[in-house]
């Protein structure tokens, strides 16, 4: 017979939790790559001031790094879990 390994890394995620960590990733791509295009564009469709715009992408920017940090952070504890 063969023996079954029952460690963490044998499982695989449930199609949810799998679905919102690719969603959390996407969103991580999109809110950075806006970030950037506000920062760097210049002749961005928004009436913004070139300071405005620039904290915006900015503050955009550091959105994006937070949410990834919690994804990370998320996935390291279900990792955790499962050990």
């Amino acid at each position: 017979m063969q023996e079954t390994r029952k460690n963490g890394s044998d499982r695989q995620k449930s199609p949810t939790k799998r679905f919102l960590s690719i969603l959390g990733l996407f969103m991580f791509g999109f809110y950075f790559i806006l970030g950037l295009i506000i920062v760097f564009w210049e002749k961005f469709p928004l009436a913004l001031e070139r300071t405005y715009r620039v904290l915006f992408g900015v503050l955009l920017i550091v959105y994006s790094f937070l949410r990834f940090a919690r994804l990370w952070q998320n996935q390291k504890m279900e990792r955790r879990k499962h050990y």
